[in-house]
């Protein structure tokens, strides 16, 4: 701390005691103080990266000189100086296993995390069901929006296990006897985002941590830098379960049901999740059960609530931005003019990164027409699309369980709903026919024309998570090389256009997994999602039957309905 009065260097520490922390940072009282010591001071901050000085503040020693109010304005100083030079987060649920017991929970715990942490100015990848390749792609995506003070973090809820202290994260297609080579090692990762030199790393990891007892092979991870900005929450503890609560409206993990009432708080991240583990500990439902288990370095106070440090765009930054704009960017809005005079209207609407739904409305016919509808059919195969549910009158019956028609434009106007998700497996240009179905008022015969549209590659497909990432293509010399501009322009890029470039890192595939022959399940089957047995079930479900604590309640989730 640096003076501008004549007071001696040591005075502030000297006369200084009883800290403790306050909801701004920590307060400090200063004792015995005279009239020697009014003078005006200035406050000096620094970490490895900046250093600021605050504004001069003129201190006089009277009665009642010394307020709350003087130490909330001079925390807020100190909370303020730890910035970030971005915020950017991959979340990834997975589901829909192909071999495994199915899960509930991952879809609003991602959806719930995205919008708190999109509050907190995060610059967030939601994706679901996920391989192997695509997960390893999205991991390799993540890392490219990376950069030397960037705060990086990685959700993650689905099937996962801990060996020896490595956690992995199961692939949706991950065989029956899965092994340590069929799935993602979070260390690994970490060594990668600290190659970026990032500002902070949090991994936030709701899944089991159940080893896997013929799992003979101790997977050596890239050596750790001592970074001391390094946080692990885990859902649960070593050797233990995690679990998700299934009502017949919604499921959420307990992890999450906790995370979300906390996460946007300003306090330090491991004092945030100190205060999740509390609330858990005092959960009947989750008594001995489940207990979040917090490992962390840090040694700043940062918090993910820290401002983004405003500062000339470089090369890097500008590349980051584009980087994440490529993966979410919508079709626009177009309209289609049918031969009969029947003007439709196309809407998107994204749910998640790799999920949409597209609406269609009739927005003007003939008065001879007295009835028409405009029905969405032949995707191509890439994609996932359920028709049964495509082209419902609601949301709901789309298929759609988090969007709201208060998001979408025009929400009064009736529209068919379809739902695409499995974007990140589209190959080519997203075609589909839109077939206009219509009678006059003096025929009963019904008539159908046809059109087709074709809308580009809708958010994330552009970046091709299929494809495995090939060593040094074109993305390593982007960062060094890219136009600052490039972040004003993409914008105004065609959203159907399909030329976007293609970024990818210098990344071998074997530095994610690992390589190791025992061939083992881990996780137990989930049992009938309605069935109440008289204990907790493993694999992230818990009975509905278990739910009456009266100690225990959810927070308003009106907008989520039945799974």
């Amino acid at each position: 701390m640096s003076f501008l009065h004549d007071a001696p260097l040591n005075w502030l520490s000297k006369y200084t005691n009883n800290p403790h922390e306050t909801k701004y940072g920590v307060k400090r009282c200063i004792q015995c103080v005279t009239t020697k010591h009014r003078g005006e001071y200035r406050c000096k901050v620094f970490n490895l990266y900046h250093e600021a000085w605050s504004d001069t503040a003129t201190v006089t020693i009277g009665p009642s000189s010394v307020t709350e109010a003087s130490w909330v304005e001079f925390n807020d100083f100190l909370s303020a100086f730890c910035s970030a030079a971005d915020k950017v987060a991959l979340l990834i649920g997975n589901m829909n296993y192909l071999h495994h017991g199915q899960l509930r929970a991952p879809i609003s715990d991602v959806h719930e995390l995205t919008n708190l942490l999109r509050q907190m100015d995060f610059k967030v990848v939601s994706l679901l069901d996920l391989n192997f390749q695509e997960m390893h792609s999205a991991v390799t995506e993540f890392l490219l929006l990376l950069d030397k003070g960037v705060y990086g973090l990685l959700y993650y809820a689905g099937h996962g296990y801990e060996n020896y202290g490595n956690s992995f994260l199961v692939p949706i297609d991950a065989p029956a006897s899965y092994t340590s080579q069929h799935c993602l090692c979070v260390q690994n990762i970490l060594t990668k985002m600290q190659e970026k030199e990032t500002g902070l790393n949090v991994f936030l990891l709701d899944m089991c941590r159940v080893r896997n007892p013929n799992d003979d092979v101790k997977v050596q991870p890239g050596l750790l830098k001592v970074t001391a900005n390094i946080v692990f929450g885990y859902a649960t503890c070593v050797d233990a379960k995690a679990y998700e609560v299934n009502r017949e409206d919604v499921a959420n993990g307990i992890f999450i049901n906790f995370l979300k009432q906390r996460v946007c708080e300003n306090e330090k991240v491991t004092i945030m999740l100190d205060r999740v583990a509390e609330d858990m500990g005092r959960c009947a439902i989750a008594r001995g059960r489940q207990a979040l288990e917090l490992r962390s370095n840090l040694s700043e106070r940062r918090s993910l609530t820290d401002q983004i440090q405003a500062t000339d765009r470089s090369a890097s930054s500008s590349a980051r931005n584009l980087q994440w704009a490529v993966a979410h960017v919508l079709p626009e809005s177009c309209f289609l003019q049918f031969d009969c005079g029947v003007k439709v209207q196309l809407g998107f609407a994204a749910e998640f990164s790799n999920v949409m739904v597209i609406y269609t409305r009739i927005l003007q016919k003939p008065r001879e027409v007295v009835s028409c509808s405009a029905q969405l059919t032949g995707f191509p195969a890439d994609v996932d699309v359920d028709l049964k549910q495509s082209n419902q009158e609601t949301l709901l019956e789309a298929g759609s369980l988090l969007l709201i028609k208060e998001e979408l434009r025009c929400p009064d106007v009736p529209s068919l709903y379809t739902r695409i998700h499995s974007l990140q497996r589209l190959r080519r240009e997203l075609t589909f026919t839109v077939c206009l179905h219509y009678t006059y008022s003096n025929m009963d015969e019904e008539v159908e024309e046809k059109q087709p549209v074709t809308v580009g590659k809708p958010l994330v497909s552009k970046l091709n998570l299929y494809e495995p990432r090939t060593p040094r293509t074109c993305s390593a010399s982007l960062f060094t090389s890219v136009s600052s501009s490039f972040v004003e322009e993409f914008p105004s890029v065609s959203p159907t256009s399909n030329t976007w470039p293609y970024y990818a890192e210098s990344s071998n595939i074997d530095s994610l997994t690992s390589s190791r022959s025992a061939n083992v399940p881990e996780e137990c089957d989930s049992p009938d999602l309605y069935d109440a047995p008289p204990s907790p079930v493993s694999s992230k479900s818990w009975p509905h039957g278990q739910m009456n604590d009266a100690n225990y309640r959810f927070s308003d989730m009106s907008n989520f309905n039945s799974y």
